[in-house]
């Protein structure tokens, strides 16, 4: 069988990761994002302690429990078409996700992007970009690179769907969006985000981010692709506040 050019990269890429991850390990064995526990980034305990979003869920932001649209969908809807989230923020995966955010432990990108991955395969979602939510170049210094950019970056190698970390701008550096209230949210991130980026036009694109709260993000970031012309946009998170 004779692979495609996109899957030998792929293979390259897996295998170059596996190779540098096994020797990182070796120097400084690595401890579970989770509960700490010595031997992986992930655990099985952690892995099985997992609550996943099950239906229903509000058809536009995603929020649990909800048949249709949500209360705040029908009195504001979202530009964007959907959210899909994997997990319920809380407990291990809060721990695992603050520390992949705020530690500098970038190897979590690996099992929380195949996370996304499970996510994406069980809503059976289909598109020609990935776009990470982008950090402003003065927080991205900060924290050493833009987590969104290396989920979406290992969720691309599972579904072979190509990513762009170009595509989107964020025009102002933003308050952080866990201080604020849904208002202040929505009013926080508005006209944050830019693209000029031609390859959005007619292009159905998954917006990726880490964690979603009330979605002001996600629909910030629709708005500018929806501006440039995008067909369809969704978002898709690892977890989702409850």
């Amino acid at each position: 069988m004779i692979r495609s050019a996109a899957g030998q990269s792929n293979l390259l890429v897996r295998s170059g990761q596996q190779a540098w991850r096994g020797l990182i390990d070796a120097l400084f064995p690595p401890r579970c994002g989770g509960c700490q526990a010595d031997g992986t980034l992930w655990c099985n305990a952690c892995q099985a302690s997992l609550e996943y979003v099950r239906p229903p869920t509000c058809d536009r932001c995603g929020e649990p429990h909800t048949i249709g649209l949500c209360t705040k969908c029908r009195a504001q809807p979202l530009q964007i078409e959907s959210i899909y989230s994997v997990v319920i923020f809380q407990d291990k995966i809060r721990h695992a996700i603050h520390r992949f955010k705020y530690e500098r432990l970038s190897g979590l990108a690996d099992p929380l992007g195949d996370l996304l991955a499970d996510g994406w395969h069980a809503q059976q979602l289909a598109a020609d970009w990935l776009v990470p939510v982008p950090l402003h170049a003065a927080r991205q210094r900060e924290r050493g690179y833009n987590q969104s950019e290396l989920l979406a970056r290992r969720l691309s190698l599972h579904v072979n769907v190509p990513c762009t970390a170009t595509a989107l701008n964020r025009t102002r550096l933003t308050a952080v969006q866990m201080t604020l209230d849904a208002a202040q949210r929505k009013a926080n991130v508005a006209g944050a985000f830019a693209t000029s980026d031609a390859r959005m036009r007619g292009a159905r694109v998954v917006v990726i981010d880490d964690v979603c709260t009330t979605g002001a993000t996600l629909d910030a970031c629709a708005a500018a692709l929806f501006g440039m012309g995008a067909a369809s946009v969704v978002g898709l998170t690892v977890a989702r506040t409850p």
